[in-house]
């Protein structure tokens, strides 16, 4: 399951560099697919490819995003999510709409990380 970030939030800005996927936003920032990964381009759930490097439209405009398709929990990376193992209000927590197998969270990183 991916990481997502609640409205308890202080925007401390703590988790954003522990991410190895790039995948953590500061809230109103676009964002991009290939954004600290190598991916070139990326398809869609409805099965549209689009370039990695186009601009997508924030999640949140208030608080600190995680795309949940960049999250891998930092499996094959650390022994658990880094965000949440800093954030000093405990609100990065699993998110229960994003429910993945580690063997699903492993091939994501790969496929990001050219492996």
């Amino acid at each position: 399951m991916a990481i997502m970030i609640t409205d308890e939030c202080i925007n401390c800005g703590a988790c954003e560099p522990e991410c190895p996927n790039t995948a953590i936003y500061e809230g109103g920032v676009e964002w991009t697919w290939a954004g600290g990964t190598s991916l070139k381009e990326a398809e869609m759930e409805d099965g549209t490819v689009v370039d990695a490097n186009e601009l997508q439209e924030p999640k949140s405009d208030e608080f600190y995003y995680i795309v949940s398709g960049k999250c891998t929990e930092c499996m094959g990376f650390h022994e658990e999510p880094q965000c949440a193992a800093v954030c000093p209000v405990d609100c990065c927590v699993d998110d229960p709409d994003f429910r993945e197998s580690e063997e699903t969270l492993l091939g994501k990183k790969a496929k990001m990380h050219g492996e």
